[in-house]
């Protein structure tokens, strides 16, 4: 009897199309691992599994029944279940869970997730889930797109083939260049509040000594807190670090008005704002998310990049300005002053921006 009533089930949501409570999303990562998220009904799926599987739960709450029910057919469940990659099904691991309903009347959902990795060579991932009869929907984020893809799927129907080209190659190498580029941008050309220090820190004086122990002090701190902060060692607020990264900002440039030499003070208060510098870069890596099983190369090519852009930012300061012109008389009146009264004022705007606004 419950094998007719699956039956007809099936047969009147394939004549319905309606859209049902089921949704699913798959996300691609950079370093090619893969998560596919399905939420739907829980009671359904639970009936849906107890009709093929012939498993009947009497025992426990109603949340614990429909998860022992599903969980305990986890064979059953993949074989409405495809995962492909260029034509090769792959077999994900999988893991169930079961929330309380959200209110009177209304089914507890249940959340299925996929893990596992895209082959190294494939570049076509295909979709098919025939456990709910009406359209649901299939959204996709894949590293190399700006928005993620929204397609609208007909239970038991395969998706098209969904291009992964855009996704790195994997490996030691393809990993550390990856992140590599992805330091160096959150410095050239997105982290302007990252320049206008290091461009402070330059401002100082044109003496290469004073320049490498300012950048050697900065790079040292925020080096040390960014490996602390992804291991989770180290955790404070965003609301904390990013105000006190823009005062230190301030901080630099108007010290580079009233000095003109390097103090010792100076380089020990360059390797404190590191450490909140390296605060906010972690903020940021922590967004873009690191691969587990090369956390110590991706670790590393994102510290390498940020030192790179760094470099890019005082390069770019010595060949307009510093190269010819540092040795002038007027060049502290006249580029180094001013340059700094600017720094200083952008940065007490978003000092005042990060606190109150």
């Amino acid at each position: 009897m419950r094998h007719l009533l699956l039956l007809a089930s099936v047969a009147l949501g394939a004549c319905a199309h309606e859209i049902g409570t089921t949704r699913v999303t798959a996300n691609f990562a950079p370093d090619r691992s893969y998560e596919i998220t399905v939420v739907t009904d829980g009671e359904a799926l639970a009936e849906k599994i107890e009709s093929l599987s012939g498993r009947v739960l009497e025992q426990g709450t109603a949340t614990d029944k429909l998860l022992a029910i599903i969980t305990g057919a986890d064979e059953v469940y993949r074989q409405r279940v495809k995962i492909a990659f260029d034509d090769a099904t792959d077999r994900p691991a999988i893991s169930y869970a079961i929330a309380s309903a959200p209110g009177p009347g209304t089914a507890p959902p249940a959340t299925i997730r996929f893990t596992g990795r895209v082959p190294e060579s494939a570049r076509k991932f295909q979709w098919s889930y025939a456990w709910t009869f009406a359209t649901y929907s299939l959204t996709v984020h894949t590293a190399g797109a700006a928005q993620p893809a929204t397609m609208w799927l007909e239970g038991g129907r395969a998706s098209t083939s969904i291009d992964l080209g855009g996704l790195p190659a994997s490996g030691p190498a393809s990993t550390l260049w990856r992140y590599i580029s992805l330091g160096f941008t959150h410095i050239v050309p997105h982290g302007l509040d990252h320049m206008l220090f290091v461009l402070g820190i330059y401002l100082l004086s044109g003496r290469a000594r004073t320049v490498l122990l300012q950048v050697s002090a900065f790079t040292l701190a925020h080096s040390i807190t960014l490996a602390l902060s992804m291991y989770g060692i180290v955790s404070i607020s965003p609301s904390i670090v990013e105000p006190l990264i823009a005062l230190s900002i301030a901080y630099v440039a108007i010290e580079n008005i009233f000095l003109s030499e390097l103090k010792s003070w100076r380089v020990a208060l360059v390797f404190v704002f590191g450490l909140l510098h390296g605060m906010g870069f972690a903020g940021a890596l922590g967004e873009v998310g690191l691969p587990r099983a090369e956390f110590v190369t991706a670790l590393i090519g994102f510290n390498l990049g940020v030192e790179a852009g760094q470099l890019a930012v005082i390069g770019t300061a010595f060949l307009a300005v510093g190269w010819r012109f540092s040795g002038q008389r007027w060049y502290r009146a006249f580029v180094v002053t001013p340059a700094s009264a600017m720094i200083a004022c952008v940065a007490i705007y978003w000092t005042v921006e990060r606190i109150w606004l």
